[in-house]
């Protein structure tokens, strides 16, 4: 039997479906079931924006931590995220590839985010390029929806404009570019490819298995979008 689509939002919009872009183990931050908007803004797009933070099976984002953990930046290769292989999470054709950007030193330190957030108007200003750093967009087959991955890796892209992909198909790393404070995938679906016009459509995810903040224990879910602070894992 064919699984139910899923419910529209309280937006009355049915939110689009796709594979989370990723293996592996995840840590889900500012997700859209907590708020919308979910990075506290409808610019370029991002109502419904969702992060990806990648863990290792004790669901840790590092190996180690030294003083610079707690008063200064660190390398971005400390990071399990970094250099993760990112995948597309829809067919659909390529319509929009950024790379040049550089993976920015990574920030644990309260310390050391205080610069940090001195600097966002800057990148403001500077645009996608400067808030999304290395990114693709990917059109969704028929162009009603597109999807945008975000923060990849300096010279990891391995698609191009027109270019057709299937899900799962290695489009990037993951890596720390534009405005990230550690390495992470930044995922959000819009109506358009022109992020500064565009506008967030909903989203929820085919199916994963959810560690919920606190719990040891996981569970399946479908048609669904994973809790704030959550573990996941694509199955």
């Amino acid at each position: 039997m064919a699984a139910a689509p899923p419910p529209p939002t309280a937006s009355g919009v049915e939110p689009v479906e796709i594979a989370l872009p990723f293996e592996g183990r995840w840590w889900v931050r500012n997700s859209p079931a907590r708020q919308v908007p979910s990075h506290g803004t409808d610019l370029f797009g991002g109502r419904y924006a969702i992060d990806f933070v990648g863990v290792d099976e004790r669901h840790r984002t590092a190996g180690s931590s030294n003083w610079r953990s707690l008063f200064t930046t660190e390398p971005p290769e400390l990071f399990f995220a970094f250099g993760r292989p990112v995948l597309a999470p829809v067919d659909g054709v390529v319509v929009a590839v950024h790379d040049g950007e550089i993976d920015h030193e990574a920030r644990r330190s309260r310390l050391a985010l205080v610069p940090y957030a001195l600097t966002q108007a800057s990148r403001l200003r500077e645009g996608v390029p400067g808030l999304a750093g290395n990114h693709v967009v990917i059109s969704l087959p028929g162009g009603a929806a597109f999807v945008t991955l975000c923060h990849l890796q300096a010279g990891s892209i391995r698609v191009t404009v027109g270019q057709k992909v299937a899900l799962g198909h290695h489009i990037a790393n993951c890596g720390n570019s534009g405005n990230s404070t550690q390495p992470h995938v930044h995922l959000q679906v819009t109506d358009s490819a022109d992020l500064p016009t565009a506008r967030g459509v909903p989203l929820v995810f085919r199916r994963f298995r959810e560690w919920s903040a606190g719990s040891d224990q996981a569970r399946a879910r479908e048609h669904a979008v994973p809790g704030e602070n959550a573990i996941i894992e694509a199955f």
